[in-house]
């Protein structure tokens, strides 16, 4: 068996899309999955990026693409009513939601995740915030330093690991970034011999030529 860890973040939507693909995808395979909610934010200060929905371009395409990709693969997506939005409270009711040290259930991951993508509302509207904790009954306070700290560990962990954005599929030390991944992680866990050769490794001995100057 496989040991698959989705790293994510409800305020992306291609997270989403990823998610709720990700069973049909591994129909078939033999995987157990861990769902690691990370700070996405934290991730771009971290490497020095901007999100998609922060260059407003970038943005307009961002929805248009996903839009088409929920429509391709039959999912449901909602633009929520604010987005950019602050999902740490989100990602803070998901990992109460788990035992110390533990990951939540793909259950809470999925209610977590529809909260923001069904429906076109706000998700930190408060009574919406009340009421998803109060179903979810976490074990532990979204508000407690012990859970704050867990996030961020989660998240520099992920930093660690090389972990630059989200979704990304981690399985034997490989990462796999993105909704549109998908297809390469199946491939790979199917044993297609190409991972074993220089196609996987080529890309990183190439060296920088040109290093941009941000202005």
């Amino acid at each position: 068996m496989k040991h698959l860890t989705f790293w994510f973040d409800v305020i992306s939507p291609y997270a989403y899309v990823a998610f709720e693909r990700l069973p049909q995808a591994l129909e078939g395979l033999s995987c157990n999955v861990l769902y690691r909610p990370v700070l996405f934010a934290g991730l771009l200060n971290h490497w020095g990026q901007k999100g998609p929905a922060e260059i407003e371009p970038k943005r307009a395409w961002t929805f248009r693409q996903v839009a088409w990709l929920a429509h391709r693969h039959g999912v449901m997506l909602q633009t929520p009513g604010q987005h950019p939005f602050n999902p740490l409270a989100l990602l803070r009711l998901a990992t109460a939601c788990a035992e110390v040290g533990g990951t939540p259930s793909r259950s809470v991951c999925e209610q977590v995740f529809r909260h923001v993508w069904h429906g076109g509302a706000d998700p930190n509207e408060a009574a919406r915030l009340a009421e998803i904790t109060t179903r979810l009954a976490p074990p532990r306070n979204p508000q407690s330093g012990e859970v704050k700290q867990a996030l961020r560990d989660a998240t520099d962990a992920a930093i660690a690991k090389g972990v630059f954005g989200v979704p990304t599929f981690e399985v034997d030390g490989r990462h796999f970034w993105g909704a549109d991944s998908l297809e390469m992680l199946v491939a790979y866990l199917q044993g297609d011999a190409w991972f074993d050769g220089p196609g996987w490794q080529a890309p990183p001995t190439a060296t920088a030529g040109v290093v941009r100057v941000p202005r």
